[in-house]
Parts: structure tokens; sequence; C-alpha cells
């Protein structure tokens, strides 16, 4: 996969739809030169995939688009976050180097070693990252010039068992996780989504994951940006850690679906 653009792909939606289903983190792919720089041997590195990957989130986005009275736009990374983890910050802001994850992860869930401790991940960041960002903030832009707005919902998945690189695994963790931002997520977009996820067993906001996904060039200034990530607990629709998906799946594609035709018809009440 030599082509960069490849490493990502957007689907069109209706010209008027505002919503973005953005899915980071559905696949495992890696490409060989990348592969080379990890230092687990293969049935190890197809473990950690399972416990890292958010394994059918893209069919789950997918399904939902189709079933929108107006179809939204997809922006799904190709690639595995073991090559870039496109939401994470690049540099020293990221949290998450703390346990070796930021935007080039040298740790594993398990806190293991997965590249060496000074690998520069510079290239990688180069690539891939900012590529993929530059990429994001288009697919927004557009949005904002064709229907004035841009709702960015972001499509993740989480392991029912806290694992050991998490932060802030310590709080709920309820079936439905939705991570909200103070100012990029609406008031009456959160609210949209505790009903259209209400059947599922609960949600929650900002526990065990918080925040959601803006492009740097509108966060924190542009409120034509709405922002909300779904997180879903993994035993709610496959198998864990790494398993086949279930009849949940398809439950949750018709609740993304009505989140997604309320987000796309309702005003913008700010928080």
């Amino acid at each position: 996969m030599n082509d960069v653009s490849a490493s990502y792909r957007l689907v069109a939606g209706a010209p008027d739809s505002p919503v973005i289903l953005h899915v980071p983190h559905s696949s495992r792919v890696i490409p060989p030169d990348v592969r080379s720089g990890i230092v687990l041997e293969d049935a190890a590195l197809e473990r950690e995939l399972d416990h890292i990957t958010d394994s059918h989130t893209a069919r789950i986005a997918a399904t939902a688009a189709e079933r929108c009275a107006t179809e939204p736009w997809q922006f799904v990374n190709e690639l595995s976050r073991l090559v870039v983890d496109p939401e994470r910050f690049p540099d020293e802001r990221e949290e998450m180097l703390a346990v070796g994850m930021g935007a080039v992860y040298t740790r594993t869930t398990h806190r293991e070693e997965l590249r060496p401790a000074d690998h520069d991940g510079q290239r990688l960041v180069e690539r891939y990252f900012h590529p993929y960002a530059t990429a994001v903030t288009d697919a927004v832009t557009q949005r904002l010039e064709a229907v004035g707005r841009a709702v960015i919902i972001d499509v993740h998945s989480y392991p029912t068992e806290r694992l050991p690189y998490e932060l802030h695994g310590d709080g709920p963790r309820p079936p439905i996780c939705l991570g909200r931002d103070a100012f990029h997520t609406p008031a009456d977009l959160l609210a949209h989504a505790e009903k259209a996820f209400a059947g599922f067993g609960g949600t929650g906001v900002n526990s065990p994951f918080e925040g959601t996904y803006v492009p740097l060039k509108y966060y924190g200034s542009d409120a034509r940006v709405s922002a909300l990530m779904i997180e879903i607990r993994r035993d709610v629709y496959m198998s864990e850690p790494g398993g086949p998906a279930g009849p949940g799946l398809d439950a949750l594609a018709n609740a993304l679906a009505g989140l997604v035709d309320m987000a796309s018809t309702a005003g913008v009440v700010r928080p």
C-alpha cells in the first residue's frame, strides 16, 4: 500500500447531509514495511490486534448509512491504529505518551514492547498521520461549504474488561459510552444519542473514554462543527476479544441510523 490516499476512504453521502461517520480504528491492516518495525511475533501481533481493533465498527457505520433517510458521509481508516493512531496528538500534548501510545505506539494494550523504545515514529507521522488529518479536515470543510455545518460522529468500541493501557478505566463501563466535548457537543446532539441508544442497557458520558474527534483547524473555535463519540462496549455486539459479530450489530446500526437522521434534521442548541 504505497498510495497514501489508499490508507483511508471517504464514502460520499447525500449532498445535503452535514453528518460524517468517522471510523478510525476498525482495520487490522499493517503494510509490510511497517510490520517489520514491530517486534511482536505473528501470533502475538494477532492477539494484540484482537484487543486494540474496534472490530466491525466500519460495518456498523456502513449498515447504518444505508438505512438513513439522508445518507451520511463516511470517513474510514483503512489501516490499523498500530500504524498510526489518527486520533492522538502527534506531539507532547498527547497524554497517552505516558503508556507508549501516542500517535505511533511503542507499547501494547498490556504495556509490553511493540516497537523499540527509541523508535523514531516521525516517518510514520509524516507518511500517514498528517495526510489523514488533512483529508478529514477537507471533508469537514466540504460539509461546511455545502450545508453550513458539520456533525462528526466518531464510531468506536471498547472492551468489557479494562485493559492495562487505559489511563481512566476505573470508572463506569456502560453498554454505550458517549464522548462529549464542552465546546463541540451540543446539548441536543447528546440528548439525541441518549435516546437513540437507550435500548442497549444504559448509556453514560465520558467514561471510560471521554471527548471526541474534531480536526485541529476547527477545534475549540468553530461552533458550526459539532461532534460526538460513540463507544460501544464490545459484548453488546461481538465475541471478545476479536471474534465475530453477533445479532447486536444490526440493532446498533439501526440506533446509529436513528441518531444520524436526528442530527441531520435538528437545529443546533449550544450547551
